[in-house]
């Protein structure tokens, strides 16, 4: 199967390399110490098109798909993991509701989410349902009288969250049937009742803020419900198998910017009179992070093959974020390691890649998740 890239993808890559060399590369290491959002950086990201990666044109995005995201993403991971973390994750708002949403609810919302510089996002979990999102306590419960729904509870860990123009919440519109009650709800930023709790603080991805969203007898129109009463569950999961194509992407940007700087380093670092590129362990290394790189790149670029053909692809998304993860820890280790103590300090990049690098096996779907997602595709 040919992987290769269309000369209008080809220039994508190109514009997003050089933004992420000129713009994001130079501010990470800022970023990561200050714990700061980057609104400088992800307005230019707004006005050079990528937050309207999947969007059509006519609600102000630059089309494209799955392929496209993982082209940008990429390209941001080698420089920014945090910027493409955000960029990734803002994305799914935008998707779904481009997917699920009505024609109104696109002419209002889309547009300030693909070329009008705000940011969106994704609230599903919650303190006591993470991998178990059937364990939601979140409610919308509709009030006949006004025709809003009226949400009560809180959700965690949302990327974005704190920054959040547009929302995409998912909440049980009718408690008593579980999952089947869960609907997802369009929520505006300054909406009374809607609060930012705490901003965490984080082991890497600092400047993409992540935090607690509390609802407290928060109205929302009727006309804010994204898609059918009861299919919350079912759109949230459609999003979150294009969602872990993104990080698969994430992880072999990374993964391909440790790999840069390692080949970088073995040829300019001299040990024992001659640089260590020499030494069999040291090539070694590097092509066990060569060929499994350049494996998870083909599982991602295949995962989002798929999704642009109109395929299923849930096995194939959970396998390459799985693969391609587990190796950007692995790569980033290694890199580490050939560094040596250079690696291990601030100065350097590679100290921030490596702590980065870990929550790709962590959020939109755990490792241990996606085994489940596997398995059970495989053995029927």
């Amino acid at each position: 199967m040919d992987f290769s890239l269309t000369n209008e993808q080809k220039l994508l890559q190109k514009m997003a390399r050089e933004f992420a060399e000129n713009e994001l590369g130079p501010v990470a290491a800022e970023i990561d110490e200050n714990h700061v959002f980057p609104v400088d950086n992800f307005a230019k990201m707004a006005k050079l098109g990528f937050t309207g990666i999947g969007v059509s044109p006519e609600y102000g995005g630059v089309g494209g798909g799955a392929t496209e995201k993982v082209i940008a993403v990429t390209e941001f991971a080698k420089q920014c993991m945090a910027s493409a973390a955000i960029l990734s994750i803002h994305l799914i708002a935008p998707q779904a509701i481009a997917k699920h949403g009505t024609e109104e609810q696109k002419k209002k919302f889309l547009p300030r989410l693909t070329s009008g510089g705000r940011l969106g996002a994704f609230a599903l979990t919650e303190p006591n349902a993470g991998s178990d999102a059937g364990a939601a306590q979140t409610t919308a419960i509709l009030d006949p009288e006004t025709n809003e729904y009226v949400i009560n509870g809180s959700k965690c860990f949302i990327s974005g969250g704190s920054r959040a123009d547009v929302v995409v919440l998912f909440a049980l519109t009718d408690p008593s049937k579980g999952l089947r009650g869960m609907s997802a709800i369009i929520v505006e930023r300054g909406t009374p009742g809607f609060t930012v709790g705490k901003v965490e603080n984080k082991m890497g991805l600092a400047g993409s803020e992540t935090a607690e969203l509390i609802f407290e007898d928060c109205r929302v129109p009727r006309e804010n419900l994204l898609g059918k009463e009861g299919k919350g569950f079912k759109i949230a999961m459609q999003a979150l198998d294009g969602a872990r194509i993104g990080v698969g992407a994430q992880s072999v940007g990374v993964a391909e910017g440790a790999l840069e700087l390692s080949v970088k380093y073995v040829h300019e670092r001299v040990q024992f009179g001659k640089p260590i590129a020499s030494l069999q362990g040291i090539q070694w290394y590097i092509a066990d992070m060569a060929t499994k790189t350049e494996a998870a790149k083909t599982l991602v670029y295949y995962a989002a093959y798929l999704e642009d053909s109109g395929k299923p692809f849930t096995k194939e998304a959970a396998m390459c974020k799985l693969n391609a993860s587990e190796n950007a820890r692995f790569v980033t280790n290694l890199a580490m390691q050939i560094h040596g103590g250079y690696g291990y300090m601030k100065d350097y990049p590679l100290e921030r890649m490596y702590r980065d690098a870990k929550i790709t096996e962590i959020y939109e779907g755990t490792s241990e998740i996606h085994k489940v997602v596997i398995s059970r595709a495989v053995l029927g």
